[in-house]
């Protein structure tokens, strides 16, 4: 299946670049066009009608998000491509969709282009764009939903009703407040990243624990944390310390 993809970017040097790397190791990604202003970018999706955007978040005074509010329904695939890699990452992360940092990594790229191209031969509505545009534009806290993707759904889930993550080999459980629990085949470090400033603790190098469920601390076995749910979370030593100044701040 031949990709059609839009390569929006400020700086003409890097969509070169990045056209030349999609030529070289993906060569079913066919550059339909590139745009280096936001309103280019709007007319030539609008024009084209791509299945993939790579899409710079910086543009000048504008980024990106201010492109995607120009959709009312979004029917492609988003790559989102920057240098900075604290700018709006946090969003990006929540809402499960993927981004480049600038030097582009060639695996890094791969990864995402073949992810992109399930997803369009899956879905026709990309309702995790739609679900970013939605937090970045209602809400200046932090998002209160996380999108886990899987290969036929995305789920999104309230980040108030998930107790805890657990490192499983390469993948992190989400044991949730119904008892259900959900495998992501993301890493706990990379959860860890994206729930930490949503005051989550991370206990031990296998354990994300939200503070709203931590019942007591128990000193059995150096450290133990006991949860609401009766279960028991060991907290390894060289994290005590900090764990135990993060309760006594609750």
């Amino acid at each position: 299946m031949i990709i059609r993809a839009i390569l929006v970017d400020d700086e003409i040097s890097n969509t070169k670049n990045l056209k030349a790397l999609l030529a070289k190791y993906c060569p079913d990604v066919e550059v339909v066009a590139i745009a280096n202003t936001i309103n280019e970018a709007a007319s030539s999706i609008k024009n084209n009608r791509p299945n993939l955007v790579f899409l710079d978040i910086e543009m000048g005074r504008q980024t990106s998000f201010d492109l995607l509010k120009n959709f009312e329904t979004i029917d492609f695939q988003v790559i989102f491509v920057t240098a900075y890699n604290h700018y709006g990452i946090q969003a990006i992360k929540h809402a499960a969709l993927d981004y480049l940092l600038k030097p582009i990594d060639i695996d890094e790229l791969k990864s995402a282009v073949e992810k992109a191209r399930k997803q369009v031969s899956t879905i026709a509505q990309n309702l995790q764009v739609e679900f970013l545009v939605q937090q970045l534009t209602t809400k200046k806290r932090l998002p209160q939903k996380i999108a886990l993707a899987f290969q036929n759904e995305t789920r999104y889930l309230l980040i108030s009703d998930i107790v805890r993550c657990e490192a499983d080999d390469t993948y992190t459980v989400f044991h949730l407040l119904n008892e259900e629990k959900i495998t992501s085949s993301k890493s706990l470090r990379e959860y860890s990243d994206i729930l930490i400033p949503h005051s989550f603790i991370r206990t031990h190098q296998s354990h994300l624990i939200n503070p709203s469920y931590i019942q007591s601390w128990l000193k059995e076995d150096g450290g133990t944390l006991l949860l609401t749910n009766r279960e028991k979370i060991p907290v390894s030593k060289p994290n005590r310390e900090r764990v135990k100044n993060t309760l006594a701040q609750l």
